[in-house]
């Protein structure tokens, strides 16, 4: 009998659903409010090393701690959120008004990525693409939660989600899905 050897496939072991706010400013894109919704194995494990009371409620030194150990080692992987303005790469080096909570059992996380963009007379595009590029974890836009924009009112706005076809990742084989924003000054 001869046996090959079995090379590792990576899988995603979380899934995560995201929605996403565009949120502007009187000036232009002011930046990316984030909601992920995890998957139920991994909601039951974070409430498990991190509900430290039991209580199925999060107080701000549980949502501290989640932040540092469960959220904050994907800083160097943008936050699995990547962008590019126009064609070149935003490095996602940061976030704000980070926050976690249980609803009815399942994790949700709430982030923002500040990515200031100028609004100017001709479009300027932003690409927001969520991926974890080593495929732990899968990251999905639900279909009947639809794209949010605040602040745009003085913005004259295209969006829609779809496969990235200028992205590839998992070793060459998926092109993630994306947020594709177009806008300019009215």
């Amino acid at each position: 009998m001869i046996l090959f050897p079995l090379t590792g496939i990576p899988h995603p072991h979380v899934f995560i659903s995201q929605r996403t706010d565009v949120v502007f400013d009187d000036k232009g894109l002011a930046g990316f409010r984030v909601n992920w919704t995890f998957d139920e194995m991994f909601s039951v494990m974070i409430s498990e090393d991190f509900d430290s009371d039991h209580n199925q409620a999060l107080d701000a030194k549980e949502v501290a701690v989640i932040k540092e150990k469960a959220f904050g080692y994907i800083a160097p992987y943008n936050y699995y959120i990547h962008i590019r303005i126009d064609g070149k790469p935003f490095d996602v080096t940061f976030i704000k008004a980070f926050n976690a909570w249980l609803d009815n059992g399942t994790v949700c996380y709430e982030f923002f990525i500040p990515c200031h963009v100028t609004a100017v007379d001709t479009p300027k595009q932003v690409v927001l693409s969520p991926y974890d590029p080593e495929y732990y974890s899968d990251i999905y836009f639900p279909d009947k939660v639809p794209l949010n924009t605040e602040n745009a009112e003085a913005f004259s706005i295209e969006i829609q989600t779809a496969r990235d076809q200028a992205n590839l990742i998992y070793y060459d084989t998926v092109n993630p899905m994306a947020i594709f924003l177009t806008f300019k000054r009215k």
